[in-house]
Order: C-alpha cells, then structure tokens, then sequence
C-alpha cells in the first residue's frame, strides 16, 4: 500500500496561478493559497489537470 493513499492533499495555487498539491497537514508554503479544493492525490491532481489549462505563468499570459 503506497502511503500518499492515505494522506489528504489540498490544491494550491500561487500569484503567477501555477497550481500544486500540498499535504492538508503541513502549513502551506509563502507565496502559496488554498483553493478550497482537498481529496486524495489521484482527486487533487485531476482538479488541476481540468482548471489549470494553459500552463504559462499569469505573467506571461497578460503580455501576449
């Protein structure tokens, strides 16, 4: 049994609206914000594959 089964993760996203995982138990990281969005890891990362679409940094996305 890998043990991330059961870990609860969280969806996070930073200022330029790049998207991560963090475990729900650690504080989540400077620079970062919850989404709202927890479950397992197959859960979290298939929330970020559908909202996160286009992978540029907002940074970048604002130039063009």
């Amino acid at each position: 049994m890998d043990k991330e089964e059961n870990i609860i993760f969280r969806v996070v996203v930073n200022h330029e609206e790049q998207y991560s995982l963090w475990p729900s138990f650690k504080d989540i990281p400077s620079g970062w914000k919850a989404t709202g969005i927890t479950g397992s890891k197959q859960d979290c990362l298939a929330y970020i594959e559908k909202t996160w679409t286009d992978m540029r940094p907002l940074s970048l996305r604002k130039k063009t």
